[in-house]
């Protein structure tokens, strides 16, 4: 029998029903799902790993089970009203199970593989058209070797299945380093170029299950070590870019039936824009929208799973620097130094509640700001401080 965490008392009987919302994994996201959903009165419920998750540490309900688990997941969905995800690891055979049982799932699984499988992505978008590197599906070194015979070493491999936000990525330069990233991967990898990338996009798009999109302002994103370290909103980009991407990303969404709140990542390329990534849930690069939106990500995909109507995605301020926390070296935790970071005029900070590690991701920071300089000066003031780096 599964254990329910923080149970919820029981409503009175007079009390209008309240709809439950079902989230898959009980992390940060999570976490912020839960702020919004108690702003709306939403009951929501996780399926979680366990205790010390971050979302049940902070109070959320929460069901401990393994999401590999069909009669889990079975007794999850029977007590919520949808289903919906904040990461991307659940076998998407058991979602399909859900799905023909009658349980509402948001997104629904074919549009959730998308982001689940890299290849099913790249090649479901290219023969529809829509702007994907060159790539292929290689099971050996010599795959790899025939594709850089074409396109140049360096190139890049991703394990097709369980990687994201940039894990499962490398950059092989010769056919021994392709050999070794291949290794534990029975079912081989794709590979493309070494892309030049002048800029890193996202578009987080919002869809409802009859089809109402809302589209947020394009942001950049700043990687470092295959984690998202800054986000700027807007994207310092031209208008007609910028619309180029915007009209971009919600052409995918309806394309593949998505729905809830999906991030489109992008490259930008000398040869325009390339698609990177899909994430069928709110996402690290919309994390400026809590303070940054009129509607925050999380608000907003709660909307969409509900199929209530849509809020607004304009800025609130000119601009919105968002600086991830990271662990320091030294393993300190930033929650020592929270006040001194308070004590920043202008900066808003979030910590996750997770144990504090090096390099694990801990926290963000955003500022807004009358221009991009004015906020990333403030954001990065405070997440230097609570790293440890400033005082």
């Amino acid at each position: 029998m599964a254990e329910l965490l923080n149970p919820r008392p029981p409503a009175p009987d007079d009390a209008p029903r309240r709809p439950r919302l079902g989230v898959l994994g009980a992390g940060q996201l999570a976490r912020m799902d839960q702020q919004a959903a108690i702003a709306l009165d939403v009951d929501l419920r996780l399926l979680a790993d366990g205790p010390s998750d971050a979302a049940v540490l902070a109070g959320a309900e929460a069901l401990v089970g393994d999401h590999g688990d069909l009669e889990v997941l079975r007794a999850f969905a029977s007590g919520v009203d949808v289903v919906t995800f904040e990461f991307e690891g659940v076998d998407n055979a058991l979602l399909r199970t859900l799905q023909d049982e009658g349980h509402r799932l948001v997104p629904a699984p074919a549009a959730k593989l998308y982001a689940q499988d890299k290849l099913h992505q790249r090649r479901g978008l290219g023969r529809a058209g829509f702007p994907v590197p060159p790539f292929e599906h290689a099971r050996t070194a010599v795959d790899v070797a025939e594709f850089a015979a074409t396109h140049g070493w360096p190139v890049v491999l991703k394990a097709p299945r369980g990687g994201y936000d940039g894990r499962g990525v490398g950059v092989v330069r010769d056919a021994r380093e392709a050999a070794a990233f291949l290794a534990p991967l029975p079912d081989g990898a794709l590979v493309e170029p070494a892309l030049s990338i002048q800029r890193e996009l996202a578009v987080q798009v919002a869809r409802t299950s009859d089809g109402a999109t809302a589209a947020y302002p394009v942001v950049e994103t700043v990687q470092h070590e295959a984690m998202l370290r800054e986000l700027v909103a807007p994207a310092e980009i031209d208008d007609a870019l910028a619309a180029e991407a915007s009209d971009l990303a919600v052409r995918i969404v309806e394309h593949i039936g998505g729905t809830g709140l999906i991030a489109v990542e992008l490259f930008l390329t000398p040869d325009g824009l390339q698609i990177n990534e899909l994430a069928m849930r709110p996402h690290n690069s919309g994390h400026y929208s809590i303070e940054g939106a009129v509607t925050s990500q999380f608000e907003q995909h709660v909307r969409a799973a509900l199929d209530w109507p849509l809020g607004s995605t304009a800025l609130v301020a000119p601009a919105a620097v968002t600086v991830n926390v990271v662990g320091p070296e030294d393993g300190s935790d930033p929650r020592e130094r929270l006040p001194a970071a308070l004590a920043v005029p202008g900066a808003h900070v979030h910590l996750y509640g997770k144990g504090a590690r090096p390099g694990r991701k801990l926290g963000h920071v955003t500022a807004l700001g009358p221009d991009v300089t004015t906020a990333r000066a403030t954001a990065w003031r405070a997440a230097e401080i609570l790293e440890g780096t400033a005082t």
